[in-house]
């Protein structure tokens, strides 16, 4: 609220000819009048008539609004201020902008007493200076719209800042709940399509050994035969992303037009010869069969040839139409003693046509969509990035890396910053659906979840607890119990040993029944010790008993 007389002509010098009503209105004392006069005695402000009505003016626009809009000025103003202006159309009109929020031509033409097509003229000269811009930017807004490049901005940074004061931090927990929601485990409705649950899932390294066990069939009716025909017919690719042991390993899966931005090939490469072999075969020969592999690499060991194939696909450099030699790798079966005779002679992880991944990558990608790509993929993912979610994922160039990025999808609104996650830090960003339904969904329910799923938030975006037995982590064949998205047990690979985090005694029965339920899955399953004691002695062993284990030499067992 103004004060005083020189607030009054301040006013009137930059915002414009002003009516009475409206110079009283931005006073504190609400009293025009005086102030109006005493500045017409002393000849800084004068009286003029714009669209018929009586309006106050600086004495300094004189010149200005004469030329600009035909305001014939009063009598007695110094010469001085009557002197023509260099662009007395562009100076009202852009003055016109600078005091309103996004507004119509017609409106700016309504106000100022100007034919439309002459604002408009006015406006397409401001914006090649660059101090305007069109389009449209007010919900429920029609037609096309102007606004001040100084006053978007202001407007999008107060957004931006009443959206974050909106949002209050919600506990870790609660994010353990969403993101099993945010990949539809546990939802009801309709399932997703596979290639759906790819385009979320992709990218990102998942053991071979629970991707089709484990992952997918926890988010749709999963059948082998479907991913293999999307790969067959080209929609999907999956690529190896390092060895686990000596038969799994980390694959990723992806859309085949996205395989270039989103893949990572800095992996470590193999050397040999029969590597060098294999690699400048399938360089000069595109796609082929284990059989001509075999002969290029020069014949000897069939299972030698074979390990230096898988060499090079889990060094991300090989690939294979289908994921059927996969499957046959992880169950272990090998080749036939002596030198085949048949291509179908060979063992069934050589099965399928083997090719180079960078055949399905066109040349090097260009930086700036590649981080753009990986961080919508994050986003889609995990519904909120922050920090600790890039450095779990391994993104080149970590936070930093796609910081820019981010920042630039909130400017245009794409994406909210907050503190959205207790302990995260103040860096999290978040799809505007994925805020609401952090903040409204809860979920009472008990669900087992691979300890590598991606929706598992815990030992990635969140830490794990800290249990008195044991020490927790994503390793490949670990499951991991949430309870309303809290850590309520796990279970080591193999399912010989089992750790609680049961803080309330009412939590057993449910996690009793979501173990029985992994029991059902996996056909047998074993629980040797719960917290280090016999399962059998434990308050959660006389629950696994009532949900349909039974004693077994080594502790509890359930059987299909």
């Amino acid at each position: 609220r103004a004060r005083g007389t020189a607030a009054v002509h301040d006013l009137l010098r930059r915002l414009g000819p002003l009516t009475e009503a409206e110079v009283a209105a931005r006073l504190a004392d609400g009293e025009a009048a005086g102030h109006l006069a005493e500045l017409e005695r002393s000849h800084r402000a004068m009286e003029v008539r714009i669209q018929g009505r009586p309006t106050w003016a600086a004495i300094e626009d004189a010149a200005r609004l004469r030329d600009a809009l035909g305001v014939q000025p009063p009598a007695g103003v110094p010469y001085a201020f009557l002197e023509p202006v260099a662009d007395p159309l562009g100076d009202v009109v852009g003055r016109y902008a600078r005091t309103h929020g996004p507004f119509s031509a017609e409106a700016c033409g309504r106000d100022l007493g100007l034919p439309v097509g002459v604002v408009l003229t006015a406006l397409t000269r401001l914006e090649a200076e660059g101090r305007v811009a069109r389009g449209a930017f007010r919900p429920g807004g029609e037609g096309q719209e102007w606004v001040d490049i100084e006053v978007l901005r202001r407007l999008k940074r107060r957004s931006l800042a009443a959206l974050r004061s909106e949002i209050e931090p919600v506990p870790a927990e609660a994010l353990g709940a969403f993101l099993p929601r945010w990949h539809g485990i546990g939802a009801s409705g309709g399932k997703p399509s596979l290639v759906e649950v790819v385009r979320q899932l992709q990218g990102v390294p998942i053991p071979a050994s629970a991707l089709e066990a484990e992952v997918l069939p926890a988010r749709l009716e999963y059948r082998e035969a479907e991913l293999d025909r999307l790969m067959i017919t080209g929609d999907l690719v999956w690529a190896g992303t390092g060895s686990l042991g000596a038969r799994d390993g980390r694959v990723a899966l992806f859309d085949r037009t996205q395989i270039g931005l989103l893949l990572d090939p800095s992996a470590e490469r193999p050397e040999g010869p029969t590597h060098d072999a294999l690699r400048a075969h399938l360089a000069a020969r595109g796609a082929s069969f284990f059989d001509a592999l075999y002969q290029a690499a020069g014949g000897g060991d069939p299972d030698q040839v074979l390990e230096a194939l898988w060499d090079l696909v889990w060094s991300t450099e090989v690939t294979n139409d289908t994921l059927a030699p996969l499957r046959a790798r992880l169950a272990g079966r090998r080749s036939p003693r002596g030198r085949p005779t048949l291509t179908g002679g060979f063992p069934p992880a050589a099965a399928g046509r083997w090719y180079l991944v960078d055949d399905l990558r066109a040349g090097d990608p260009d930086p700036t969509a590649t981080t753009a790509a990986r961080t919508g993929q994050l986003l889609e993912r995990h519904g909120v990035v922050t920090r600790s979610v890039v450095a779990a994922e391994g993104v080149p160039g970590g936070f930093a890396g796609l910081y820019p990025v981010l920042t630039r999808m909130e400017e245009v609104g794409t994406v909210r910053r907050g503190y959205f996650v207790e302990g995260l830090g103040g860096a999290q960003f978040a799809l505007p659906g994925a805020v609401d339904r952090l903040r409204t969904e809860r979920s009472p329910e008990v669900l087992v979840l691979a300890a590598t799923d991606p929706a598992n938030p815990y030992g990635a975006a969140l830490p794990w607890p800290d249990p008195e037995q044991g020490r927790l982590s994503r390793s490949a064949g670990a499951r991991v119990v949430l309870a309303g998205g809290r850590p309520a047990a796990y279970l080591e690979r193999g399912g010989k040993r089992l750790v609680t985090m049961i803080e309330d005694p009412e939590q057993l029965i449910p996690v009793a029944e979501a173990l029985a339920g992994l029991g059902r899955r996996a056909r047998r399953l074993v629980i040797e010790t719960v917290d280090g004691a016999p399962a059998a002695q434990t308050p959660l062993g006389k629950a696994l008993l009532e949900a349909g284990f039974s004693t077994a030499l080594r502790g509890l067992t359930y059987r299909r």
